[in-house]
């Protein structure tokens, strides 16, 4: 009997590269294939690339460069892959290179380097195929592509436009995920509210019933698995609305991750994006009124060409009046194919870093009120990590890798990975909540 090939993999990037990484290494598995981290072990690399911003490109050309200097027998696929031959030109001894969302094609270079040498008796698929996450959530892609045209954006351009999984596969997929132990699904693509758009809201089927690919609908069907459901990348439509009730009815998470990038109507207009500040302040309120336990996180881009004094002081009243829960922010810089390089004055460098400081100084107060806020409440979390002497958690209002933690000592309690439990918060400070078990 010969020996199984093994391939070496490498992923960057966000979490919807993370899916599609997972996708492949569950393909790799399934026909034969063995996995290692190690470069001596690896007969093959693949990289996994991020193109989006400067420093992602930067990063996924040294690491590249990192394999081939380790190993030598390098496939590049991902983001990057579809900013024309900046790889080749840059690296040319990698064997090939595709863009994103390209599983047969990464499958099929393989075949031409290592065919395959498949074995029933001992090729093994975990449930759920293989992730990159811990055992006890995961991300879960339901469209791929964008429509939106963000005049700082370059994704449709590398993903191309919208394309919505069909219902009864997404569902199919969570499904496999919670039989294998996942007790939080994360629901990601570029732009997650306007799932089945391009569809038209196709009818599907799911265990016999016919479901429309849309994104309430997946909701409600999610929830009957019971697990907690996180949407991730909403766009503020009006229909965001329904998804808001749905969480004060306690069928999703009352969290809500709407990237609204800036407030000033002028920046908001040369970036492309369509939310008026005023309105998404009144937008802001009503989705209180329905669900008061929301947790609204959003990012922001400082510096954006064209901002002036007066554009920076609209958004940090905007910061003042809107009261996020969570933020993140970064300074503009220029994305190779973005036609916002077009622009007219640009931010000098070292005023834009003068400015995210000041803007972070003024998110960093509102959110340690918010936290503070929440000393004393009883609430539920779900454990992420247990170390000798303390334990990491996360509460409803925490996304894994983003946002802040629950922290527990682990003196005298035993914990799971994965496990829930009810906890008293005792105190906070900036970013995480300090916490005890609740005993009554």
């Amino acid at each position: 009997m010969s020996t199984p090939s093994t391939i070496g993999f490498i992923s960057l990037g966000c979490p919807k590269a993370t899916v599609d990484s997972e996708r492949i290494l569950t393909q790799l598995r399934a026909e034969g294939y063995l996995l290692t981290s190690s470069y001596a072990q690896a007969e093959l690399v693949i990289v996994n690339t991020c193109g989006f911003i400067d420093d992602a490109v930067a990063e996924s050309l040294e690491v590249i460069g990192e394999a081939l200097s380790e190993n030598g027998r390098v496939i590049v696929t991902g983001c990057l892959g579809a900013k024309g031959s900046i790889v080749q030109d840059t690296h040319p001894a990698v064997l090939a290179v595709t863009g994103p969302d390209a599983l047969d094609e990464v499958m099929a270079l393989v075949h031409e380097v290592l065919p395959p040498q498949h074995d029933p008796y001992q090729d093994l698929m975990p449930p759920g195929g293989i992730k990159l996450t811990p055992r006890h959530y995961a991300y879960i892609k339901i469209a791929e592509g964008c429509n939106q045209s963000c005049s700082f954006c370059i994704i449709p351009s590398m993903r191309g436009k919208l394309r919505s999984r069909l219902i009864g596969d997404v569902l199919t997929e969570a499904e496999n995920l919670v039989n294998a132990g996942v007790k939080e699904l994360l629901i990601v693509s570029q732009d997650t509210a306007a799932y089945g758009v391009d569809t038209r809201y196709k009818l599907d089927f799911w265990q016999g019933r016919p479901l429309k690919t849309r994104i309430t609908e997946l909701a409600k069907q999610l929830a009957d698995l019971e697990v907690w459901v996180r949407l991730h990348y909403i766009y503020p439509y009006p229909h965001v609305d329904a998804l808001v009730e749905l969480m004060s009815e306690g069928v999703l998470l009352p969290y809500l991750d709407v990237p609204l990038q800036h407030a000033s109507p002028s920046l908001l207009k040369a970036m492309r994006r369509p939310a008026d500040s005023e309105n998404m302040l009144k937008r802001i309120e009503h989705w209180r009124s329905i669900c008061p336990d929301l947790t609204l996180r959003s990012t922001f881009i400082v510096g954006f060409p064209g901002e002036t004094e007066a554009d920076f002081q609209h958004l940090l009243d905007f910061l003042q009046a809107a009261q996020l829960d969570r933020v993140g922010a970064f300074a503009y810089s220029p994305v190779a194919g973005a036609t916002a390089n077009q622009l007219a004055h640009h931010v000098d460098s070292a005023l834009q870093q003068e400015r995210l400081e000041a803007f972070m100084t003024v998110q960093a107060d509102i959110s340690a009120e918010k936290l503070q806020a929440k000393v004393g409440q009883t609430m539920k979390v779900l454990i992420d990590e247990v170390e000798e002497d303390v334990t990491y958690a996360r509460s409803q209002a925490d996304a894994p890798d983003i946002d802040g933690c629950v922290i527990l000592d682990t003196n005298n309690h035993q914990w799971d990975v994965g496990d829930f439990c009810q906890v008293e918060i005792i105190r906070a400070d900036a970013h995480d909540l300090y916490a005890i078990p609740k005993t009554d």
